[in-house]
Parts: structure tokens; C-alpha cells; sequence
């Protein structure tokens, strides 16, 4: 049985590498300029990516697209749930793309 503490750092392990999943991500960095940028073994890297990866998937359900064909400032929408809905314009740029999803997936 894990103890209390234990359990804190093994979350706080957990969303520091989360955070470093999400930033080489954000970045467009190969994962191998971005670990060596910040000594961090490749391995782990990919290991951590997968570990997390497997904990929370995330998904979406695309909303109905009648209408959308006059509606050029929204071509695609997300219902995220309890009635939230993400509209994500023509030539949205795809860096801003990444991050809101990384951060939605991050809530999953």
C-alpha cells in the first residue's frame, strides 16, 4: 500500500511529465532536441508519452454540420459536453490548435 506522500510525489511525477508531453508538443520540437534542450533521456521521454497517453483518452463527437455550408467562421465544432461546445474557425493556427486540445485532454 502506497502512503499518503508517496501518492502526492507519484502525482506530482505524473504532471510534471505531462507538462513536458504537452510543451514538446506545443513546441513542434522533435522529441530529440527537445529532451537534449532539457537533459532528458529519450526513453524516458517516449515512456512517460505512452504511460500518459494510456491513462486518459480523450474524444470527441462531432456535432451536426447542417447550416455550416454559409458559416465560414465555423467549419468544425466539438461538443465537449454539459452543453460546452468548441467552435474552431477557417485557418485556425495549428500551434493554438495543439494547446487547446492538449489542455482539453488534460481535463478528460
Amino acid at each position: 500500500m502506497r502512503s499518503a506522500n508517496g501518492s502526492k510525489r507519484a502525482i506530482a511525477r505524473s504532471e510534471h511529465w505531462r507538462n513536458l508531453v504537452q510543451q514538446q508538443a506545443v513546441s513542434g520540437q522533435p522529441v530529440s532536441v527537445f529532451c537534449s534542450e532539457r537533459g532528458l533521456t529519450e526513453q524516458s521521454f517516449y515512456y512517460w508519452r505512452k504511460r500518459l497517453s494510456q491513462q486518459a483518452p480523450v474524444s470527441f463527437a462531432l456535432v451536426t454540420s447542417d447550416g455550416w455550408a454559409g458559416n465560414q467562421g465555423a467549419p468544425l465544432e466539438l461538443e465537449l459536453g454539459a452543453g460546452q461546445r468548441l467552435r474552431i474557425p477557417c485557418g485556425v493556427d495549428a500551434a493554438t490548435l495543439r494547446t487547446v486540445l492538449a489542455v482539453l485532454g488534460e481535463r478528460a
